[in-house]
């Protein structure tokens, strides 16, 4: 008996594996989630003219600046792209994350925004103002990382209420993402 045990085991504990991700999955699309979760994201590009991946953003796109937002470009997205989502924010923030710019409903045909330039819809960031609000961390607080993430999404319209804060674009956001990327830039205050 105990061999017949031995030789089923591994079997038994695929099968038990395997019934786990099932029913996971089931108890995630009857809450609401998607399809969309369960998929691998595609990668997108995400580039600026005002700073590389990991390097300082220039000071004309900061509060010490003329606070404009910089320019920024992407390659195509995936099949399917409805529409784009870009949010900013600096988790370095002394009292927790910091959002700065949220915008939605960006048309899928949109490759690039422009330095300063108005798209989509804005929603209110966290010094309660509608659009960008570049970066500003307190002086003497060490560099700030800020993370500029665009979303490919499945729908044309996120349809949120007007309201919304850039938290909430970011969740809806990620229950319709086929594809994102993120660009990360720094910024200090001495």
């Amino acid at each position: 008996m105990d061999q017949i045990f031995v030789k089923l085991a591994p079997a038994l504990a695929l099968t038990a594996l395997a019934s786990c991700g099932a029913s996971n999955r089931a108890s995630n699309e009857s809450n609401g989630g998607s399809a969309v979760e369960n998929a691998t994201l595609t990668k997108l590009s995400l580039t600026s003219d005002a700073f590389q991946e990991g390097q300082p953003i220039a000071k004309q796109y900061t509060c010490d600046g003329a606070n404009q937002s910089p320019a920024l470009a992407w390659g195509d997205p995936p099949q399917g792209t409805k529409s784009f989502a870009l949010v900013i924010d600096d988790p370095d923030a002394p009292s927790g994350t910091f959002r700065h710019w949220g915008t939605y409903d960006i048309p899928a045909s949109t490759r690039s925004v422009a330095v300063g330039q108005r798209i989509g819809t804005e929603v209110m960031n966290d010094m309660n103002k509608p659009g960008y609000a570049g970066p500003c961390p307190p002086p003497g607080h060490g560099v700030h990382h800020y993370h500029f993430k665009l979303f490919a999404l499945d729908t044309d319209k996120l349809g949120l209420p007007t309201n919304a804060k850039i938290a909430d674009v970011e969740n809806a956001a990620d229950q319709h993402a086929l594809g994102n990327a993120e660009l990360v830039g720094t910024y200090e205050r001495k």
